[in-house]
């Protein structure tokens, strides 16, 4: 977010979800932040997003059509331009495999579905200071 005078670039939150129902709702949660928020709602469309432009995070559908977000994730994280990208796995599955597979190929975070706009903005401010404090401290 940007305080007072000093001029920060806008945080960019890349959001990935086959259902626009869920794009559309943290979408309209972080419209009021000072955030630039890019949507893609299958996997291949957030590879092309992400040849154009870098985000400050990532949060990810895992159970997507064309690409699924644990395929995803390993591609973004072979990239080393997007290699050190948070990266968020949301799901309205709770799911001990699929939490132990995010886990286990190194996400920054599982988040479960639904959560409300209050939850989401709170969850977004939180995930992208914790990783700025982190990238500051490297």
């Amino acid at each position: 977010m940007i305080r007072g005078k000093a001029a920060h670039k806008l945080q960019t939150v890349l959001l990935i979800d086959d259902e626009t129902l869920w794009l559309d709702l943290i979408q309209e949660a972080l419209a009021d932040e000072d955030y630039q928020v890019i949507t893609a709602s299958s996997g291949e469309a957030a590879l092309k997003k992400l040849a154009r432009k870098k985000p400050d995070l990532i949060l990810s559908d895992v159970r997507m059509p064309d690409v699924n977000g644990f395929d995803l994730f390993e591609k973004i994280r072979s990239n080393p331009k997007l290699k050190s990208v948070p990266y968020v796995f949301m799901s309205s599955i709770d799911d001990y495999d699929a939490r132990r597979t995010a886990r286990k190929l190194g996400a920054d975070d599982y988040l479960e579905k639904p959560f409300d706009a209050e939850g989401i903005k709170s969850i977004v401010l939180d995930l992208l200071m914790r990783f700025q404090q982190e990238r500051s401290k490297s």
